[in-house]
């Protein structure tokens, strides 16, 4: 016998379609009325067909399309295509070296299970406000190569995020890549988050990207997440450290200044001054970082 609960957690019938070139996807998606959905490692897309959150006619499976795969140096900038998996991110060098923050970030993102199948494209995509990757992106200053049926275009991070779950790609496009600005010998970086046990959402987490020019801030990109819609670049922050050496004035001026770069809501478990507090606690833990390396 089923049960109303049995029904819940089925997803609805659909058709399903695996194209093996990007062009092919999106032609199946155009031809479906755009009652369709994209799936690559589907840990975030499963979980919303069996809760029938998302119920498209059409299931388009990208998981096997090579254009979507590889990594590799491009003109001062490290493309990553948008089936690199969670787990790549921990294990490839050229992400390592060229894309540090998604490598620093890869480990708190949910569990190995989940890293070995979630790919980085699917991630970034989605755009949840709690996630480390969407974060690492904005803080690395990447652009995300989306692809349609008129060709292709490079929107950057300063510009996708738009609200909850809403980035730049419209209706039927793909992300198809990231693009990340390799890092220069004068940059330093730092992660962290803090969150009740590893691989839970994080309460708070940040990543920050400073070149380090004669002891000074020269540029600073400082994003958290977990307290707004989207991930969020801390720009009053940013102006309190710009052309100061990063010293204990500078990162207690930065911190002072999140009270206008933050408004992150209330929920039944975290008040957002207790959100807001903790924000300034990893600030000056995350600067204080930098400041030893520089």
């Amino acid at each position: 016998m089923t049960t109303q609960g049995d029904m819940l957690l089925k997803a609805r019938a659909f058709s399903y379609a695996r194209p093996t070139t990007v062009v092919e996807a999106l032609q199946t998606f155009a031809a479906s009325g755009d009652d369709a959905s994209y799936i690559a490692g589907g840990q975030s897309l499963v979980p919303a067909l069996a809760l029938r959150l998302q119920a498209p006619q059409v299931l388009i499976d990208i998981a096997h399309i090579p254009e979507l795969r590889g990594i590799a140096l491009q003109d001062g900038w490290l493309r990553i295509g948008a089936l690199t998996r969670h787990c790549e991110t921990l294990s490839d060098p050229l992400i390592a070296r060229h894309a540090p923050l998604f490598h620093d970030a890869a480990p708190y993102v949910a569990h190995p299970a989940i890293r070995n199948k979630g790919t980085l494209g699917g991630s970034i995509a989605l755009a949840d406000p709690a996630s480390e990757f969407p974060a690492m992106a904005l803080a690395m200053g990447v652009e995300l190569e989306i692809a349609n049926l008129s060709g292709s275009r490079r929107v950057p991070a300063d510009e996708y995020f738009i609200d909850l779950f809403q980035t730049a790609i419209e209706p039927g496009e793909l992300l198809t890549a990231i693009h990340v600005p390799v890092v220069q010998p004068s940059h330093r970086w730092a992660f962290d988050e803090l969150a009740r046990r590893r691989g839970d959402y994080a309460i708070v987490g940040s990543g920050i990207l400073a070149d380090m020019r004669d002891e000074l801030v020269a540029q600073i990109r400082l994003v958290l997440f977990g307290v707004g819609n989207t991930p969020v670049r801390a720009k009053r922050a940013e102006d309190a450290l710009r052309g100061r050496q990063l010293d204990q004035s500078a990162i207690v001026a930065a911190q002072a200044a999140l009270s206008d770069d933050l408004a992150p809501p209330d929920d039944e478990h975290t008040p957002a001054a207790m959100r807001i507090h903790l924000a300034r606690v990893l600030l000056g833990r995350l600067l204080g970082r930098i400041a030893e390396v520089a």
